[in-house]
Parts: C-alpha cells; structure tokens; sequence
C-alpha cells in the first residue's frame, strides 16, 4: 500500500477554513495569530468560544498584555465581540470567568475596513484643503509688530504745535522730588575737587 505523504484535508476534523480577506485588511501579525487561533477552536454551529488569556497566551505565544491589546484592536475591526462570563467557585461564591468570544461575519470586518478607509480619505482630503487655503494666504513675518503704529493725528508732536496733556513740571516742583539738588545743597565743581583732596 502506498503511503499518501499529502492527506486529503478534513476542515472538520484537523482544520479550518480561513477568510482570505484577513490578508488585505491591515492586521498585524498578533491579531492574526489570535484570530486564527479563535476559529480553530470556535463552535461550529453557535460560532462562539471562551478559552482563558493563558490558554490563548500558550498557543501563540503572547504574553497577557499583549493579547488584551490585539483582542480589543479585533473587537474595535469587527472580527470579533468579546462579552465577561461569571463563574462561582467551590463555595458559591461567583467570580470572572473568561472572556465569552463571537466570532463576528467577515463581511462585517470587510465593510468597517472600508468605512475606516473613507473616513481617512475624507480627512486627508480636508488637511489638503487647509494647507492650500493657508498657502494663499497673505505671508505674515513673525518679526512684524502686533500693534499698527499710530497715525500722525492721534499722536502729538511738538513740531506740529501741539501739545499733550501733559504740563513740564516747574523748576520748583523737580527739586522737591528730588531731579535738581536744592541751591543750598549745590556744590561747585571747584568746591568738589577741594572736599576730594582736603578728604
């Protein structure tokens, strides 16, 4: 009897069938690996299956962090809906169980890949509109004053003839605070050379 090395393949027994799609619809590698290890082991009629992150983490070798972020990036796709199970314990008290998965349709991941695809073009296709419109726009030096100077009317100028509000203070008035020595306080330079040496 001759030994057949390429055995017919039994998608019931020891495989399972694939969707093509999830090779052109952006999964990395990790999201790959768990959904495909979630088929495998899906129910066949009910599409639904509960293994633990240890299990999951064993089989493709993932650590429990990584896995909770790859289940939720399927979930956020489409692939996947993921819903918290309770068990009780030996003594009735109840507790988290596994995560219960469904494995969703394809053509639900397919038409959210799509709808993530337009919403990015439309996005892309609005930062272009913005650029040109700034583009257009009137160049504006940082180095340009925020303030526009005063015109010549709102501001006086003595060569004008005017005036401001503002009167010169009187001899009188800057000596008593303090911008002219009093004349009793006035030293000669003549006198100030003398204190220097005599000192």
């Amino acid at each position: 009897m001759k030994f057949n090395r390429w055995p017919k393949r039994d998608p019931i027994k020891n495989y399972f069938p694939v969707p093509n799609e999830i090779y052109h619809l952006g999964l990395e590698a990790g999201e790959i690996a768990i959904y495909g290890y979630l088929l495998s082991i899906e129910d066949r009629k009910t599409y639904q299956c509960w293994p633990s992150y240890k299990t999951i983490g064993k089989a493709v070798r993932m650590s429990p962090n990584t896995m909770r972020k790859y289940v939720a990036a399927l979930e956020e796709k489409g692939f996947i809906s993921t819903e918290a199970t309770m068990i009780r314990r030996k003594d009735g008290r109840p507790m988290n169980g596994s995560l219960l998965y469904t494995i969703r349709p394809i053509q639900a991941a397919v038409e959210m890949f799509y709808v993530r695809q337009f919403r990015k073009m439309e996005e892309d296709a609005d930062r272009q509109r913005i650029t040109e419109q700034q583009a257009k726009l009137p160049h504006r030096s940082p180095y340009e004053p925020l303030c526009a100077p005063l015109d010549k009317k709102s501001s006086p100028s003595s060569t004008h003839g005017q005036t401001g509000d503002i009167e010169p203070i009187s001899e009188e008035g800057r000596r008593t605070n303090g911008f002219l020595p009093k004349p009793s306080e006035a030293v000669s330079g003549d006198e100030r050379e003398a204190k220097e040496k005599a000192g």
